[in-house]
């Protein structure tokens, strides 16, 4: 890849999405906050989902790598800065045509943001959210949502939306390969050329060199 080429991509998307983001984070925040005050607690589906204040999560989404808090929040502190600094970068240099995925990595940086604020703020994740998963009840927060929402529609969007997709199925995507495949034949021809005439054009003095000196032995 060229750095070089590299040029910031700002417009009515990014503002949209920038807006966006804060709204997410800002909804994660409050309702984590109101959570605490308020004592929630509801069962919506009997043993499927629930609301319940209180809920400490040390490890990560879904209550994952709690076991060992003194190791978890450090590195998970640490992952998730490095994850939003390439999050971050591929938001701004992410050409505005790339809709669905720039749109995808909003809501992955809402989210880490959100449960970033928490894990340095309380060295923990509240959450409030519980929803049964292979049998037993996982507590989230919005955050993780987020990033769990972003990560299927980026994983979605590069296997069958994008015009890099692995599987193409949008006549757009389908469109964009097509038009790169004929750009990269013509290039290639084109290359091709250039290679057969710079030869020619070298060994051009060198055979006209060697008529003169068999004209002159004549």
């Amino acid at each position: 890849m060229d750095f070089k080429k590299l040029k910031p991509q700002f417009g009515v998307l990014t503002v949209i999405l920038l807006v966006t983001i804060a709204v997410l984070i800002a909804a994660d925040l409050v309702t984590k906050y109101l959570e605490e005050q308020y004592v929630w607690h509801a069962t919506i589906i009997p043993n499927f989902i629930e609301i319940k204040s209180g809920i400490h999560n040390p490890g990560c989404a879904f209550s994952f790598l709690d076991d060992n808090p003194q190791i978890g929040q450090p590195l998970l502190i640490t992952v998730t800065f490095i994850l939003l600094a390439v999050m971050i970068f591929g938001f701004i240099f992410m050409p505005n045509r790339f809709v669905a995925l720039k749109v995808a990595v909003s809501l992955i940086i809402a989210g880490a943001i959100g449960n970033l604020v928490d894990r340095l703020s309380f060295w923990y994740v509240r959450d409030w959210f519980g929803l049964n998963m292979f049998g037993t009840l996982a507590y989230c927060n919005f955050a993780d949502f987020w990033i769990v929402i972003g990560a299927v529609l980026a994983v979605l969007d590069l296997m069958f939306l994008n015009e890099w997709a692995v599987f193409p199925l949008t006549k757009a995507a389908k469109a964009a390969q097509a038009a790169r495949k004929e750009e990269e034949k013509r290039q290639e021809t084109v290359a091709a050329k250039e290679n057969n005439v710079i030869p020619s054009a070298a060994e051009e003095p060198e055979n006209t060199v060697q008529t003169e000196n068999d004209d002159e032995k004549s």
